[in-house]
């Protein structure tokens, strides 16, 4: 298990080379100039041109790139082209947002994904089955920035049960992650019920069956352990697409998180942020993929660490 995660650790690095490198060449076709930007509005072109030099963007795209690697080998995201603080520091400040409103939105995402999956599935062609999956499809359907602002016209503007917009207490919480957990809860849903169906028409689900056992321990205790490896992917891959997510739902509901930080940043062609803001994003997608895949070991005992 150890030699296992060290290597996928060490897969880890080209991994955030790549990322790095799209984002940065991804920058480069942004229309306006950082240097122009901070300089300001009737700034003279020597000045515009010395602050280029300053931030080393007179110099080939290979140059910052490279150099940009090296600093962050060291530990450095540089410092925010609009603030001229630590781009780490910026970062910290919104990234607890975030990871709360994901957290809360994976929550979402498993418990109503997991509940609505088994009930469609031991009540296979009912009525609970056709409106859960039809729910369901629905809820793929729905863009996120859709659902926000229904749910804001509904449960903040006219019944003023939750605030519009902003973060501080729980109330700030509930549409926001109701908004991004909804799509991950129908994808949860759908999976847990494809997985279920194939297992509890398994021979030994039958056999526990047969021996007098209670359903709900057969479906609790035998069928869902074997059902949810495929969920757990779902989920794993849920959580990194909640944290891309935000950057709609945070703009939506005004939230300061990691996400309206980096769409301000691209705005203001803030390279240094969008690439720390992208990269500590990745870091954190990668690690939740190593966790998934130890749970799977966890789940089934046969499954090998390769």
């Amino acid at each position: 298990m150890l030699i296992y995660i060290v290597r996928r650790l060490l897969q880890m690095i080209p991994v955030l080379l790549g990322v790095i490198l799209v984002v940065f060449l991804v920058m480069q076709l942004v229309p306006g100039d950082p240097a122009a930007l901070l300089a300001g509005d009737g700034a003279s072109t020597e000045t515009i041109e010395r602050i280029r030099h300053q931030l080393g963007l007179d110099q080939p795209i290979i140059t910052q790139y490279v150099r940009y690697v090296a600093d962050v080998a060291h530990g450095e995201l540089g410092l925010s082209l609009r603030s001229n603080r630590p781009v780490l520091n910026e970062i910290m400040i919104r990234l607890p947002v975030t990871i709360e409103l994901a957290v809360a939105s994976i929550a979402i995402t498993i418990v109503l994904g997991m509940l609505a999956g088994i009930v469609s599935a031991t009540r296979q062609y009912s009525a609970a089955d056709f409106t859960i999956m039809i729910a369901a499809l629905l809820g793929v359907s729905l863009p996120s920035f859709c659902l926000g602002l229904l749910l804001i016209y509904c449960f903040a503007v006219k019944m003023q049960l939750f605030p519009v917009a902003g973060w501080g207490t729980w109330k700030h919480i509930v549409l926001p992650a109701i908004t991004l957990g909804a799509a991950g809860a129908a994808i949860v849903a759908r999976m847990t019920r494809s997985s279920m169906l194939d297992v509890i028409r398994q021979d030994y689900i039958r056999t526990a069956k047969a021996k007098g056992l209670a359903a709900s321990i057969v479906i609790y205790k035998h069928a869902l352990k074997n059902a949810l490896i495929p969920v757990i992917t779902v989920v794993g891959l849920q959580f990194g697409v909640l944290l891309g997510g935000t950057v709609v739902v945070e703009s939506v509901f005004a939230i300061n998180g990691l996400g309206r930080l980096i769409v301000d940043a691209i705005r203001m062609r803030d390279l240094p942020v969008v690439q720390g803001g992208v990269l500590v994003a990745s870091v954190i997608f990668v690690l939740v993929n190593l966790a998934v895949d130890i749970l799977y070991r966890s789940f089934n005992k046969r499954i090998e660490m390769e």
